[in-house]
């Protein structure tokens, strides 16, 4: 009896010596473009079976025969996805992790600009938010103790109506839905619900995935938000909860710290974050098909006004759909710029 246990442990020994031994890599091209198909292999450095692999991305698990498994990128989006594979092997399973980063599958057209119109803007206004809605500006500005919520006329800049955010809170982004103004703090996971006619607040909402509020808009049926990285989130306009993310990719990078945003004849134009650039991205995949350069904008206003550098930026998006007028400004500037787009 002693002899077979003995025997016993020699085996799970032998099991346990094999399995340790197993040299799994898991090859995946680690980074690629959209609408490419890529291949993931598991592999045994010394060709040692493996019973069974089964597939995860992003922790979903994925059908695959064999070792191998063949996906199209466009299933998976832009950006950075996770890969495992969980190998069945004699005595035991062992798990293998790798990952693969999605980018555009075309670079983006750069856009020049002309100066149509320029109207006076309030120094004062840090800006966070911009609209254009029935004739007006609607525009909320940032800073604790300073973040406010106004309505503007375009041609003077004179500030008709104003509501002040608690001073704890500092204002982001707004858009309008349904005569009611949605706006987003930055770092208080929090936005506000206020009437577009009184600026009284009705009610109020909770972030869920996304940790910050920056800038936001909307389309037909969803609220579009960023978070001040490269994800744009769609929220559902009457409860303001998320319901999906894409990540916003150019064909060499991801594009982080997106801000202000306005979707414009159905592509979402986005503010980069302390750069004078305009991001076109295509809202249903994260492509940046186009960069609009508005260096030229910031000169500008340099000759009529000093700019804190890496605070005083190009910050601000507004669209008048009925006359096809793009309105642009910055956080502190003195001017607000309609302008027409040019190409490069």
């Amino acid at each position: 009896m002693k002899k077979l246990a003995i025997l016993a442990s020699l085996i799970v020994l032998l099991f346990t010596s094999c399995d340790d031994t197993y040299n799994l890599k898991l090859k995946v091209d680690n980074k690629t473009i959209l609408n490419k198909e890529i291949t993931i292999t598991l592999n045994e450095k010394n060709n040692k079976p493996i019973d069974k692999v089964q597939y995860y991305i992003d922790g979903k698990e994925i059908e695959a025969n064999g070792n191998s498994l063949t996906i199209n990128t466009a299933d998976f989006g832009l950006g950075k996805h996770q890969v495992s594979a969980l190998a069945f092997i004699p005595g035991k399973t062992k798990k293998v992790n790798n990952s693969f980063e999605v980018f555009a599958n075309s670079k983006p057209i750069i856009y020049g600009y002309e100066i149509v119109n320029t109207y006076p803007h309030d120094k004062k206004a840090y800006t966070q938010g911009l609209e254009y809605f029935d004739g007006f500006l609607y525009e909320t500005t940032g800073r604790r103790g300073q973040s406010t919520l106004r309505k503007v006329e375009i041609k003077t800049g004179k500030v008709l109506q104003k509501a002040d955010l608690d001073e704890k809170y500092f204002g982001e982004g707004m858009t309008i839905v349904n005569n009611k103004i949605i706006w987003l703090t930055w770092q208080n996971n929090k936005g506000f619900v206020y009437d577009l006619n009184s600026f009284k607040q009705i009610s109020e909402f909770s972030y869920n995935q996304s940790k910050e509020g920056w800038g936001l808009t909307q389309n037909e049926t969803e609220l579009i938000k960023s978070d001040g990285t490269n994800k744009i989130w769609f929220l559902d306009k009457e409860t303001q909860k998320e319901k999906r993310a894409i990540q916003a990719y150019s064909h060499d990078r991801a594009l982080k710290q997106l801000n202000e945003l306005e979707l414009i004849k159905g592509k979402l134009y986005a503010n980069y974050y302390q750069k004078p650039i305009i991001a076109i991205i295509n809202p249903n995949n994260g492509v940046v098909e186009g960069l609009i350069n508005l260096k030229g904008l910031e000169t500008e206003m340099k000759k009529t006004q000093k700019l804190v550098e890496g605070d005083e930026v190009l910050n601000g998006i507004a669209y008048d759909n009925k006359n096809d007028r793009l309105f642009v400004t910055g956080k502190n500037w003195g001017n607000l710029y309609e302008i027409k787009l040019t190409k490069k």
